[in-house]
This record gives structure tokens, C-alpha cells and sequence, in this order.
């Protein structure tokens, strides 16, 4: 995130929602939204989401390798690597 972080109450959110994503899609940056007050939703574009997600699917690999290694079992190397370039070409 670059700068301060776009905080907006609700109200805003429905009075121009299109307004509202459009900012999240040409910035690539979190738009969060208050309601009284206080944080209750963040909104990303389609795009961040989607790259988020994949990032947290090669950290859930990641994960489970490092559990499976300390359990003494696992997956040969090269299966591995194919799985990991398989993610890698997504993002």
C-alpha cells in the first residue's frame, strides 16, 4: 500500500458505490469501509483479490511442505516444482 490507506464510511459507499470501485479498480489499493464508526468490510478490485488469492494458495504449499518436513514425509522434489511453476504462471 502506498500512502495513507483509503478509509470511507458506509454512507459514502451508497451514495456512490460506483464511484467507490472504480477508485479500488484504478488504484489497486484497499478501500475499507466503516460503519459507525468503526472498520467492517474492505473492498479490492477483482484483480487484487484474484493475485491475493494465489499468493495465499503458494503460502498454503509452502506451509504444508514445511509441516510434511518436519513429519519426515513428503513429495518428491520434482512434483513440487511442477506445482509451484503451475502457480507461478498464474500470477
Amino acid at each position: 500500500m502506498s500512502g495513507l490507506p483509503t478509509i470511507i464510511p458506509i454512507s459514502d459507499l451508497r451514495q456512490d458505490t460506483a464511484g467507490v470501485i472504480k477508485r479500488a479498480a484504478l488504484s489497486h489499493e484497499p478501500v475499507f469501509i466503516t460503519q459507525h464508526g468503526r472498520p467492517a468490510a474492505v473492498m479490492v478490485d477483482t484483480q487484487t483479490y484474484e493475485r491475493t488469492q494465489r499468493q495465499l494458495q503458494i503460502l498454503q504449499l509452502l506451509a504444508r511442505g514445511t509441516a510434511e518436513i518436519e513429519a519426515g514425509v513428503g513429495r518428491d522434489v520434482d512434483a513440487v516444482f511442477a506445482d509451484a511453476d503451475e502457480l507461478l504462471r498464474e500470477l
